[in-house]
């Protein structure tokens, strides 16, 4: 067997230089972890960044395929993590084994105190950290400050006995290795940037203390007297800091259960007048209607999925003028200003309100715009029609841009952008939503020919 290496002890703690420097808590070693037969490499957000990190930036997709296999098999050895560099004995398949040692590139002290700062400009961040845990936005966070703490291209360096010029399988199963440590605790990522835990939390408690002082963490002790005790002596340390550097945040509660309904709006009938303009019928209403959209934005946010659903798009002043309308029930009085808001002349309000109730922002379009669809969607929109009645069954309908009318043009439908049809029907010489979209044209029709007391 050869001796590249002789031991999984790392007695001789080398930094390059030949000199034991590493400070207490800098250095750590973790014990060799079993073969991972059958199984990824990686469980955590934080393993699983370091490979797609370390196989997007790899230079030989060959040493990095062997590596892989290397530590899947099991011959990764204990792993010793310090500042800028990892060590392990990696055993080749003939059981030889070859000290292999992987460099990354410290952050400079300038960096460091981006981090921090950013740190401690996030509650988030703080909270998580102190309470030894590293959320995985700390990574986009920290880029946005100029911080990379996942390795780039050319930021892992190896150094192997095995005498390799450039990655062998050796450090590539070192740096495997690494994401299955990065399960157990991602705090490594941060000592092989240079911080280790018990360094990293001390500052950045320096950090908040300073922060809750006005201080900067350079200036003088705490209890030097500042602004206006600077005349006179002061004892102790002021408790705003005491409290900032206590060490771990105490747990957050438990969120509340989500109300069965909003909360009442204020009552703003007061013996006092208002000031000119200000009308408080109108403010209770906006009230209301406030806490309504926030008990339902709640009950959206604590649904399961929510976080996949996508954004909504923001509504225009004239599109929230008619929702007010339709959620909130106005006074006749505000009726008029919000149809002024959204637009329209005080008789087209009702048709707008009608709309939104059927379908929203998408249903008041419908309302709103005439448009000629391409060829693409005119197709796909007589063909629902041609299979929407027997042939016998169908209405006679005449198309004009999107819209198809009954002969007698007493019930219509229009074709939406979103490819659904609406039922339209003809009220006092207007047009007015008859029910909501659908994807067949027959179901809607039945809801535009429809009596009104049906």
């Amino acid at each position: 067997m050869s001796d590249g290496y002789e031991s999984d002890a790392f007695g001789d703690r080398y930094d390059g230089d030949g000199q034991d420097d590493t400070a207490p808590g800098q250095e750590r070693t973790f014990a060799a972890l079993p073969a991972a037969q059958g199984r990824g490499f990686a469980d955590s957000w934080w393993g699983r960044a370091w490979l797609k990190a370390l196989e997007d930036t790899a230079l030989d997709g060959q040493q990095l395929k062997k590596g892989r296999r290397f530590a899947r098999e099991g011959r990764v050895g204990a792993v010793s993590v310090r500042p800028g560099r990892i060590t392990a004995v990696v055993r080749d398949r003939d059981e030889s084994g070859f000290r292999s040692d992987v460099l990354l590139q410290e952050l400079t002290e300038e960096e460091w105190d981006r981090f921090l700062d950013m740190a401690v400009d996030r509650a988030g961040h703080i909270a998580a950290l102190l309470d030894r845990e590293m959320p995985p936005h700390l990574v986009e966070d920290a880029a946005a400050a100029g911080v990379d703490l996942l390795p780039g291209i050319g930021d892992l360096d190896p150094e192997c006995a095995c005498e390799a010029w450039d990655h062998c399988p050796h450090t590539a199963a070192l740096c495997y290795q690494v994401a299955r440590l990065l399960d157990q605790d991602p705090f490594v990522l941060l000592l092989m940037r240079g911080r280790g835990e018990r360094r990293l939390l001390d500052e950045l408690q320096v950090r908040i203390a300073a922060r809750a002082t006005g201080r900067a963490p350079s200036d003088g002790p705490a209890d030097e007297p500042v602004g206006e005790t600077a005349d006179r002596v002061v004892r102790g340390v002021p408790a705003a800091e005491a409290f900032a550097a206590a060490g771990i945040f105490p747990p957050l509660p438990p969120a509340p259960a989500l109300p069965d309904e909003p909360g009442p709006a204020p009552s703003l009938d007061t013996e006092t007048d208002p000031e000119p303009g200000v009308d408080p019928t109108a403010l209770e209403m906006l009230a209301r209607d406030a806490a309504v959209r926030a008990h339902r934005m709640l009950a959206e946010a604590l649904a399961p999925g929510h976080g996949q659903q996508p954004v909504p798009e923001a509504l225009t002043p004239e599109q929230d003028a008619v929702r007010l309308a339709a959620d909130a029930r106005p006074e006749p009085w505000i009726a008029n200003r919000l149809a002024t808001g959204s637009g329209r002349q005080r008789a087209g309000l009702p048709a707008a309100v009608l709309s939104w109730q059927y379908g929203g922002a998408a249903a008041l379009a419908v309302l709103d715009e005439e448009w000629t669809p391409d060829a693409a969607a005119l197709a796909r929109a007589r063909t629902r029609l041609a299979g929407a009645w027997e042939d016998d069954e169908a209405p006679r309908l005449r198309a004009e841009r999107n819209r198809w009318t009954s002969a007698d043009g007493t019930a219509q439908l229009r074709y939406g952008r979103d490819g659904r049809w609406y039922p339209y029907r003809k009220e006092s010489g207007r047009w007015t939503p008859a029910g909501p979209a659908d994807e067949d044209p027959a179901a809607v029709w039945a809801d535009a020919v429809a009596p009104d007391d049906a």
